[in-house]
């Protein structure tokens, strides 16, 4: 095992821009932050973070996350400009992991959050920039920076941060869910109306179910204590049906190619439905103990372990069904913002 993962981390260092201070897709491809968070990942989950090798250009790293941050509280992939609520996701958990998320200055964290409040839309959902359609993976950044930034509570709010109650009748919320209340339910909606009579979960509406989605929007909902709002039972199936049981892996549908993202997205929605941490298979009979399967962090993307050593901060909103994580303890480490 030593030799393969040497390989992929020599391979890894080829991909970092000097130039930049951060990584590429690539072999000497400009530093992008996306991949700079793969290659964070990849650290992280192979303990090299605190290794010489890494920490020679650790402090080169965090200033090409931090200085791509913009006025308005966006972050820009790169030098040349694109503005996504993916890169904010990215930024902030790619300092988190580099124990650096204090390199961001309280007024432009709190910029950070009121710019991602700001993508929110009348649906519930986010998109990549203020105005922009809803879309699963985008709700994900947002919903996933918002935990790194221990904000969840601003979803409560609106995209100014004023949660001033004033102008709402007294009298009304005495017997009825208030306003902002109902605003609160409308996110946990949007993404539980993904599922479709499949069982697998789409991007956006009218578009067909991607196994993709089994990670962006379950993370979502374990994050929001909303798992139990989906056929947990219904997706674990549809994911199972698109494994090649030949040459193995998972596709994006039924009898499609199989490629090594969908597969990672099916294994993560697997693990966050509690399926692969159950010790009996289909067939009733005894099979490899859940312990053998690592969790998967749904803030994080890395197993709960590697969070759990890093020390890495989050917050998620509280539930007080059992159901809703199918038991899991994954999510207690983490602040816990009021249920909703």
């Amino acid at each position: 095992q030593e030799q393969p993962q040497q390989s992929i981390l020599d391979w890894l260092y080829t991909c970092y821009d000097e130039r930049t201070g951060g990584f590429g897709g690539n072999t000497d491809q400009d530093g992008h932050l996306l991949y700079t968070l793969s290659a964070i990942q990849i650290l992280a989950l192979a303990d090299q973070l605190d290794k010489p090798r890494f920490m020679a250009i650790r402090e080169s790293v965090v200033q090409f996350m931090v200085q791509l941050q913009q006025p308005d509280g966006s972050w820009a992939g790169d030098a040349w400009g694109e503005i996504d609520t993916r890169f904010s996701y990215c930024a902030l958990s790619g300092l988190a992991q580099l124990q650096a998320l204090d390199r961001v200055a309280p007024t432009m964290l709190d910029k950070a959050v009121e710019y991602i409040l700001q993508c929110r839309n009348l649906d519930g959902g986010f998109g990549c920039v203020p105005g922009a359609e809803s879309h699963a993976g985008q709700v994900f950044t947002c919903v996933g920076a918002l935990a790194i930034a221990q904000a969840l509570d601003r979803l409560r709010t609106d995209s100014t941060g004023d949660d001033d109650n004033s102008n709402i009748d007294s009298s009304a919320t005495a017997t009825a869910p208030s306003l902002l209340d109902k605003d609160e339910q409308l996110l946990g909606w949007w993404l539980a109306e993904r599922q479709v009579d499949s069982g697998g979960l789409n991007g956006r509406p009218e578009k067909q179910a991607d196994v993709c989605y089994s990670w962006w929007i379950l993370s979502s909902l374990s994050i929001l204590g909303k798992v139990s709002w989906i056929n947990g039972d219904k997706l674990a199936s549809y994911i199972l049906k698109c494994q090649d049981e030949d040459d193995g892996g998972i596709a994006d549908r039924p009898n499609d190619m199989a490629d090594v993202f969908h597969t990672f997205f099916g294994i993560a929605g697997l693990s966050l439905l509690g399926h692969l941490h159950r010790a009996k298979s289909d067939a009733g009979d005894a099979t490899t103990s859940a312990a053998a399967f690592r969790r998967i962090d749904p803030i994080y993307a890395l197993p709960t372990d590697v969070c759990q050593r890093l020390k890495l901060p989050g917050q998620v909103i509280a539930t007080t069904s059992e159901s809703a994580n199918d038991g899991d303890d994954r999510l207690q480490h983490y602040q816990q913002c009021d249920g909703w």
